[in-house]
């Protein structure tokens, strides 16, 4: 029985070594040497101090600071952990809502982000500034909802207004090669920008 067990114990161990050591690594280092900033997480950095990664967003929600889209990430309810609330841009849980179109829940969530978008004088709201993203974390808003904040940020930040729609204009990515996805604007690197721009 040994000299049959013998050959797939080998292979086990040879494969494990291959496939869960020595290829992850491999993969590792050519990342690090190919694409340092990316195997690293794409952080950024303000006065020395990382303020966070342009792969994951944050919720800002300053009226000086450009928002992102919603998020329905959650947390465990510190009063009852079988329980969870909202926790927008958790990162250690990415997840959407699983809300469906009839949910009353998130009618009246979108109803409430239309009625708060429209009291600050907003006509045209895109569909990313009132619905999450599958993950939640989506960094990226698209360039329409950067500009329809571009009146709040000038007035919080007192800059002309003009100048703000050029920096959100300069902070357009476009497709990937061309072709792929739709123009988006980082959030967090618009922000950065921002600040350089005029700093707090």
């Amino acid at each position: 029985m040994i000299q049959h067990l013998r050959p797939a114990i080998v292979l086990m161990a040879l494969f494990t070594l291959l496939t869960g050591i020595a290829y992850p690594l491999a993969i590792t280092g050519l990342a690090a040497i190919i694409a340092p900033d990316a195997a690293h997480g794409s952080l950024r950095m303000r006065d020395g101090v990382v303020v966070g990664s342009e792969l994951i967003g944050q919720n800002f929600s300053t009226p000086r600071y450009f928002h992102p889209r919603p998020s329905a990430t959650s947390a465990s309810d510190p009063a009852d952990a079988s329980k969870t609330v909202d926790a927008p841009y958790n990162a250690d849980n990415s997840s959407g809502s699983n809300l469906g179109p009839l949910s009353q829940k998130l009618v009246d969530r979108v109803k409430g982000d239309v009625e708060s978008l429209r009291s600050e004088g907003v006509a045209a709201i895109p569909a990313d500034a009132v619905t999450t993203s599958g993950s939640g974390l989506d960094p990226h808003v698209s360039p329409a909802t950067a500009l329809m904040q571009a009146p709040r940020v000038a007035r919080e930040r007192h800059l002309p207004e003009e100048r703000v729609r050029d920096l959100v204009q300069a902070n357009v990515e476009g497709p990937l090669f061309g072709l792929v996805g739709e123009p988006r604007v980082n959030v967090l690197l618009l922000n950065l920008a921002l600040d350089r721009l005029n700093l707090p």
